[in-house]
């Protein structure tokens, strides 16, 4: 038997149980009103192109792909420079890390490749997706050819890199 207070007390509970799933479907509808994500959480697919490099070896982009720096570099899920591999990046910075060369470059909003100028004469990709290592490494970073890769230009076939 419901006493005129457990009346009540139902009566309050289904008002406010109206008026929360109101206001829930409101903002749900705002929600998806709202659009697309922000151009800064959209991943684009990043191609990472280290098979120029000669001897193979191994690399990482840190937080993205396996590490590098395992105690057994051949039982390691670390990337080999004998394949092309694509990411799925987020726009913003990450570092490219093999066992003798790294360098940091930034995926842009629009899903697009930059890094350094002094990084010309071994990364190629600028302004694109695909991101192409040709050299081992690049000290000094003075826009020359370092002595050690000869005299010739990058593509040689001398097989230097």
């Amino acid at each position: 038997m419901y006493t005129a207070s457990h009346r009540s007390h139902i009566g309050r509970s289904a008002f406010l149980l109206a008026l929360i799933m109101t206001c829930v479907a409101g903002y749900s509808e705002r929600l998806l009103a709202a659009g697309p994500p922000p151009a800064y959480t959209k991943e684009h697919t990043i191609t990472i192109d280290p098979t120029p490099l000669v001897p193979q070896s191994w690399w990482q982009v840190p937080g993205i792909t396996p590490p590098l720096w395992v105690l057994d570099p051949e039982t390691s899920d670390a990337y080999r420079t004998t394949e092309t591999r694509e990411l799925k990046l987020k726009p913003g910075q990450y570092k490219f890390i093999s066992f003798t060369f790294d360098f940091p470059f930034t995926v842009n909003l629009d899903g697009k490749l930059e890094y350094s100028k002094s990084l010309d004469q071994c990364v190629e990709g600028r302004g694109t997706q695909t991101l192409v290592v040709l050299c081992k490494r690049t000290y000094p970073h003075g826009g020359q050819r370092d002595a050690y890769y000869g005299n010739s230009e990058v593509g040689d076939g001398t097989g230097t890199r």
